[in-house]
């Protein structure tokens, strides 16, 4: 039986942060709210957590979980080699709707799926989200919803769609931006956006001092 708790509630909200992390650091999984949209998580290094929300979404290893982080200062400890672009758009667009797919650190005893030793960082901007983070640490997170469905931008579409498979579910209202994250791939010759969402195309070209066309280019 899965337990919901009111995060707009000051008293619901400390409850439902200890039963969340509790829940994550027990292996079991999470919806929390962050800035973009509802996301269903889990401890980063669980690989049977990982594998139970995989399955909990429809998912299979091909379409490997992102990572949500707590702190800026976690991810020299996650990447093989943090770049220049990779520092800039992280002081510029974290916490926030920026993700980066970079090259993991090869030390990593950690299985997000079938990954070809990259992953996908992000920090959120949400309270709610940032406090489980930093108690947990670094969490497999993806989008609150089966997949195929419309992604959960409140946690009772998220319960809807996913029932029981979740332990806890923390309600933060309505998730701000409502749109999913804007992802770049730093992994390659040139940075790549790979899907447009919460950051402008503009916003990441400025930073990186280049031509918005050139981070479309495929």
């Amino acid at each position: 039986m899965s337990s919901v708790f009111d995060c707009t509630d000051p008293d619901q909200r400390a409850t439902g942060i200890r039963a969340a992390v509790g829940a994550a650091k027990s292996g079991r999984l999470i919806v929390m709210p962050t800035d973009t949209l509802y996301g269903i998580g889990c401890d980063a290094f669980d690989p049977e957590a990982v594998s139970a929300l995989l399955a909990a979404k429809g998912r299979g290893r091909d379409m490997p979980v992102p990572v949500l982080v707590g702190s800026w200062h976690t991810v020299d400890g996650l990447i093989l080699g943090v770049s220049s672009q990779t520092r800039a758009l992280v002081e510029a667009f974290w916490p926030g709707g920026l993700s980066i797919v970079v090259e993991q650190a090869p030390s990593l005893a950690w299985d997000l799926g079938d990954t070809d030793g990259t992953v996908m960082l992000r920090m959120p901007l949400h309270p709610v989200a940032i406090e489980v983070l930093r108690e947990v640490g670094p969490m497999a997170v993806s989008s609150a919803n089966v997949s195929g469905r419309p992604p959960a931008t409140i946690a009772d579409e998220a319960r809807e769609q996913l029932g029981d498979e979740v332990a806890v579910y923390l309600d933060g209202g309505v998730a701000p931006k409502a749109q999913a994250s804007t992802i770049v791939d730093l992994t390659g010759r040139t940075p790549r956006i790979l899907r447009e969402g919460a950051v402008s195309t503009e916003d990441v070209a400025e930073v990186l001092g280049v031509e918005p066309a050139s981070l479309l280019a495929r």
